[in-house]
């Protein structure tokens, strides 16, 4: 049996993220997993393997202003004058031309003197959320911690315990079902108060265990389920406008959900494109600002598939956006659990850059951030470094082609750095360059690079090659270890899991996988401290791993192409599947 979507004379592709298709007017869609293995592992060497396994040291600091960075401080900052048109000038990293940036106000026209209001900058990661649970894509603002808590496991066994059945969708000669690229579920442990506030059935609210899955799907319907059953806890919220990226919800346990939209034509019914900010007490829309921005330089699309971050103590929410603008938005949001009063009234900062390479414009992936200093890659090829507070581009580096995939940020007593990969698009076969995925460790205050390691790639417009998936930064165990999930490697409908050495990028252990995959593979921690890996595949199959050696202990079929990527709350893993329907899966 194969996954691979075959393309017929005739076939119309408009769409974006995403492999289910119609093509030449009959759908095609990911078949159920098979019962195939994978092909073999390949061992490398492991030098820096942890002889034991220690609890991580952290600065528990969180007040923006201890926390900011002087520019003055980075190694790569070099101060420049904004021109007349307020365009600031700087050199690229590693490469000949300039890059460009400026804050623009809603019709385009710089503001000069831009002065920030309160300052942002972010903790530790592990400080990001003040409630449990995985509240944005991968968890924090390092995209490191996409699993919350530990995990009884003694079967290795994955097993389902609930699924919801979710709706479909078409548009632009394409179709779209349940949830698919980045698509990954928010998990939450709210607090008692929060929960008396939201107005639950007294099953949940009485529920001191109680934690609420929210999903954003294709459809547009904004699902909340409990994670230990699946019932609904409350009326989806039913928009009609689809979510392909990650939403977030307030680290500060406020009851409000941030999200962008990321389709635009609902079976032939056009939806102008919106990041909207939700009230979850009252189930409904409160908040949001247009994609299709006059101060916009990319006019053709305005999603929004970035998972925003919100800095708690300064109130401020983050939002790289696919029309090629970074926002920022002062929330003024407030909390009131006695009134069951939650309200958010976002005043926006525009900040736009270009580059040499800079053509299509638009930022695909969720940005990372490491104090003041926030960091994402783009469309064009570019990885840029930009400044919370003034909004101003400190590096930025040619990283060769579309890079959607969100980075990974680690800090360790030897620097702070990226891990990146791209896919492969503008490097079509006949342009002359290498049909590779680079995977990289940069350095986040130099942009400089510290290692690389290619992988043969194939390049398939428009559903591309290459990394797709955030890369796994391994803890306890693993902590010595990077593992990164590359598609389209052997054959359009294969790839490989890839386990390199953090320290030199040596190859550790290589995964081949018969069927492709976009889902960023998720670390489970036992009660033990033994680590365990979960990664899903585009034949619907999940596998739950051994990440020390890449081998499969157990897998699951969930039935179609699993783009989406997972969330895992203690023994639980929540991800929705192209047969339309969101699983809870149970680590036993």
């Amino acid at each position: 049996m194969s996954t691979h979507q075959t393309r017929t004379p005739g076939w119309k592709l408009t769409r974006r993220r995403g492999t289910a298709l119609i093509l030449g007017g009959s759908l095609v869609l990911g078949l159920a997993a098979c019962a195939i293995p994978d092909g073999p592992v390949t061992a490398g060497t492991r030098p820096n393997q942890p002889s034991a396994v220690t609890t991580p040291t952290y600065n528990p600091e969180t007040d923006p202003a201890r926390l900011a960075l002087p520019l003055a401080s980075v190694p790569a900052y070099r101060a420049a004058t904004p021109d007349a048109d307020g365009w600031t000038t700087n050199a690229m990293t590693d490469a000949t031309g300039d890059f460009t940036w400026r804050v623009v106000d809603a019709n385009g026209q710089p503001v000069k003197d831009y002065r920030p209001g309160d300052t942002v900058a972010f903790g530790d990661p592990q400080t990001y959320t003040q409630v449990p649970g995985v509240l944005v894509f991968r968890g924090n603002n390092a995209r490191s911690a996409p699993a919350y808590g530990t995990a009884e496991v003694k079967d290795a066994k994955l097993q389902v315990a609930w699924t919801q059945d979710t709706g479909e969708v078409r548009g632009d000669g394409s179709y779209w079902p349940g949830a698919g690229w980045t698509g990954q579920p928010l998990l939450v442990h709210w607090p008692e108060a929060t929960r008396k506030a939201m107005g639950y059935a007294d099953e949940f609210t009485n529920d001191a265990n109680f934690t609420e899955v929210i999903y954003p799907t294709f459809t547009g319907v904004i699902y909340r389920l409990d994670l230990a059953t699946g019932k609904q806890t409350r009326a989806p919220i039913e928009t009609g406008c689809g979510y392909k990226g990650t939403g977030s919800i307030d680290p500060r346990g406020y009851p409000l959900l941030y999200t962008g939209q990321g389709l635009n034509d609902m079976n032939g019914v056009n939806c102008p494109w919106q990041y909207r900010i939700f009230d979850l007490i009252q189930n409904k829309q409160v908040a949001d600002w247009t994609g299709s921005d006059p101060a916009a330089p990319r006019k053709d699309w305005g999603a929004f598939d970035s998972s925003g971050l919100v800095n708690a103590a300064s109130d401020t929410l983050i939002e790289p956006g696919e029309n090629g603008l970074v926002y920022k938005a002062k929330l003024n949001a407030t909390f009131d659990p006695a009134a069951k009063t939650v309200s958010v009234d976002p005043q926006l900062t525009r900040m736009e850059y270009r580059t040499p390479s800079s053509h299509k414009f638009g930022i695909e992936s969720s940005a990372v951030a490491y104090r003041n200093l926030m960091f994402a890659s783009d469309n064009d090829g570019n990885l840029i470094c930009w400044d919370a507070n003034t909004m101003s581009v400190v590096w930025v580096r040619d990283v060769g082609d579309d890079s959607d995939a969100s980075m990974v940020l680690e800090q360790t007593p030897d620097g702070v750095f990226l891990y990146h990969g791209n896919t492969l698009d503008k490097r079509t076969p006949g342009s002359g360059a290498a049909q590779v995925t680079n995977l990289r460790k940069i350095n986040a205050l130099t942009g400089q690079l510290v290692w690389e390691y290619t992988v043969p790639t194939l390049n398939d417009q428009p559903n591309n090659g290459g990394l797709l998936a955030t890369p796994l930064l391994g803890t306890g165990e693993i902590s010595d270890l990077i593992i990164f999930n590359v598609s389209k490697t052997s054959s359009l409908t294969q790839g490989d899991m890839v386990a390199l050495d953090r320290k030199t990028g040596a190859l550790v252990w290589k995964r081949h996988l018969r069927r492709y995959s976009w889902s960023s593979p998720v670390q489970i921690t036992s009660t033990t401290g033994k680590a365990y890996g979960i990664v899903t595949d585009s034949g619907g199959t999940m596998h739950l791993f051994d990440p020390n050696t890449g081998a499969d202990l157990s897998t699951l079929s969930l039935g179609k192409n699993t783009e989406a990527s997972p969330a895992v709350y203690g023994n639980m893993i929540v991800v929705a599947s192209y047969a339309r329907r969101i699983w809870g899966i149970k680590i036993s």
